[in-house]
């Protein structure tokens, strides 16, 4: 027989999952509390029940998922002897893997939604959980960076120009291409920029 401690952790884990599956997809702002519910059977007071509100699901999201970027990303820089380009590669699709939508816009589309502490812990696990780990990526020795650009750019301007895989609308090069050949195609551009420097 399943007790109440045990009933409550798997409705408490059902709302996490359901969250982070409609939040990912849809943004924070397009998504409710009553969407949340509804998607495991519950009803909004149920959730309630669990969860203060709507910022603190979201925030409890976001951190588990920033918690699987960091580490796929640091086993990726750990156990991976590719090239460059080979691992980014791999970072781009463990990004895309987890983030159905466009991770950028996700995060800083909800800013102005949140309140200036819950802003202030997005911006933290935003910062320590992406930006920090392809900032080491992007410091590499073998990564030879332009002068001026420094891996804090360069993992921010990577972040920002990732939009493509996340829809057919602005996808680049061959739309028949399979998924690494396509996320390739954008990191080249990337990397190494869309034109030849003629001086």
């Amino acid at each position: 027989m399943v007790t109440r401690a045990e009933q409550l952790a798997k409705t408490h884990q059902a709302i996490l999952d359901a969250a982070r599956e409609l939040f990912l997809k849809h943004g924070y702002a397009a998504t409710s509390t009553r969407d949340i519910a509804k998607a495991i059977g519950i009803t909004q007071p149920a959730l309630y029940h669990h969860f203060k509100d709507k910022e603190v699901i979201f925030l409890a999201v976001i951190t588990t998922v920033g918690d699987e970027i960091r580490q796929g990303i640091t086993d990726i820089l750990t156990h991976s002897q590719e090239p460059p380009l080979e691992q980014l590669t791999e970072v781009s699709l463990l990004l895309t893997h987890k983030h159905p939508a466009d991770i950028f816009t996700l995060i800083h589309t909800s800013f102005k939604d949140l309140s200036p502490t819950h802003m202030r812990e997005l911006g933290g696990i935003f910062m320590s959980d992406y930006v920090q780990p392809l900032q080491r990526f992007f410091a590499q020795p073998e990564l030879h960076l332009q002068a001026g650009v420094t891996p804090a750019m360069a993992a921010n301007f990577y972040l920002t120009s990732l939009s493509p895989l996340f829809n057919s609308f602005h996808r680049i090069g061959d739309p028949q291409a399979d998924e690494r050949t396509q996320i390739q195609t954008l990191l080249k551009m990337i990397l190494f920029g869309v034109a030849i420097d003629s001086k």
